[in-house]
């Protein structure tokens, strides 16, 4: 399972096979163990995700709220709800006719408007807001994945755009969410930091784009991980038939 550098990886290993133990009438059960940080796989980032200044969202100050055995005290994934929302796509692959966005591609303002107006959606306030570049297709592949960290998606005018439409969170098919590479990760800081906006990552959005299905029932369930700065998820769209 590919993963940013800077989180650790996917570990998956059986811990007992069958015939280790055989009970009496031949019965015997294989069991396994995983180790993965939470930012591994299609997740949600907790609005904790992130600080700028030394401040978490509502300007709260990190440094008294954190430890490593306990991690995050306030706005860690476990006070974020179930989310059964209103979901929208934005097929910006679609837009420019590509299987993929380049990895340099910038989605600006004007993509996010011209997709909505080409797919006839409207943002609301309260919707998760998903952004199609079309490199779900790459998630077999880590290098190309990964790119060195690097990969298209919004800048700061883009998430700005995002957030004057109210969106409850905002995700897409790459591991960053923002264009990368870029140190200061201001769309990062003005999404989670400023905003409170949720962002999803590594999700494949191609069934859904495939479809055509451009409006949903968007549900996912955040673990209850104390402290966590995100939990994977399995999102799910429901379309009408």
């Amino acid at each position: 399972m590919p993963h940013h550098p800077v989180h650790p990886p996917f570990l998956f290993s059986l811990v007992k096979q069958h015939g280790e133990y055989v009970g009496p009438n031949g019965n015997s059960s294989a069991s396994d163990a995983i180790a993965m940080g939470s930012h591994v796989g299609t997740h949600i980032d907790a609005l904790c995700h992130f600080s700028c200044g030394g401040k978490l969202y509502g300007g709260e100050e990190a440094a008294g709220v954190q430890s490593y055995g306990g991690g995050l005290r306030k706005f860690s994934i476990d006070t974020v709800p179930p989310i059964l929302r209103r979901g929208v796509l934005l097929d910006i692959a679609a837009l420019h006719g590509a299987a993929a966005l380049a990895r340099d591609f910038e989605i600006t303002p004007d993509h996010l408007e011209a997709a909505a107006g080409a797919q006839a959606v409207e943002i609301r306030s309260g919707d998760v807001v998903l952004l199609r570049t079309g490199w779900a297709a790459y998630f077999n592949d880590p290098g190309k994945f990964i790119s060195s960290v690097k990969g298209p998606g919004p800048a700061i005018d883009g998430a700005q755009w995002l957030s004057r439409r109210g969106a409850y969170a905002v995700g897409s098919d790459t591991v960053a969410f923002e264009k990368v590479p870029n140190p200061s990760m201001p769309v990062h800081v003005h999404l989670l930091v400023e905003s409170g906006i949720h962002i999803i990552e590594c999700l494949n959005l191609d069934e859904l784009a495939a479809a055509r299905a451009y409006e949903f029932v968007f549900l996912a369930l955040p673990l209850k991980i104390l402290g966590a700065t995100a939990s994977p998820i399995r999102p799910v769209a429901l379309v009408p038939a």
